[in-house]
């Protein structure tokens, strides 16, 4: 069997529209982020899903609380579910930030974290995934770091083409995370 994955990036948060690399910080969401929340509930209300993981930082839990207001799929919180830690860069102009993406896949930004290290939180919460939720389709809400480990880790397109490169936003991927995933 598999698991079923519907990945949503958070909604829009005041640091978006303002060009701001947020990081570790919580951020919050916009007017039209809280929106989008909204819609996002609206448009995940009939996949059938048993459960939504977010990230634990504020903006990646406010949409998800905003998009299921009574809990209902449960929610999990989940801190390897964050944004890439860009350490002395969190809350820094996003043009600063993506111009060392690519320096940052295995040497981490200032007291932060590398990408490869999302990569491999990510593949951490993938391998409990796979162990307790075979069968079943989820949504995880997180961020542009843990979507790009996603196509990287289930997809295998180069992290540095992701970094070098990053799809386009859109509402919503899917993902198939075959049970015996937990073994790898």
């Amino acid at each position: 069997m598999a698991v079923e994955i519907v990945y949503e990036t958070h909604a829009t948060t005041t640091d978006n529209e303002a060009g701001i690399a947020t990081g570790w910080l919580p951020g919050r969401l916009s007017e039209l982020g809280r929106r989008q929340a909204r819609e996002l509930g609206e448009r995940r209300a009939g996949d059938g899903l048993a459960a939504v993981f977010t990230s634990d930082l504020h903006r990646a839990v406010e949409t998800a609380r905003i998009a299921f207001p009574h809990g209902r799929p449960p929610i999990h919180q989940d801190s390897r579910l964050r944004e890439c830690n860009y350490g002395e860069l969190n809350g820094d102009a996003l043009s600063v930030v993506a111009g060392q993406r690519n320096l940052r896949i295995d040497d981490p930004f200032p007291a932060g974290q590398s990408y490869r290290q999302v990569v491999a939180a990510t593949r951490a919460f993938l391998q409990e995934l796979a162990a307790d939720w075979d069968g079943r389709t989820v949504l995880v809400i997180a961020h542009s770091a843990n979507r790009w480990a996603l196509d990287h880790l289930l997809v295998g397109t180069p992290l540095e083409d992701l970094l070098r490169t990053p799809p386009a936003w859109r509402p919503g991927w899917h993902f198939t995370l075959p049970g015996d995933w937990a073994a790898n």
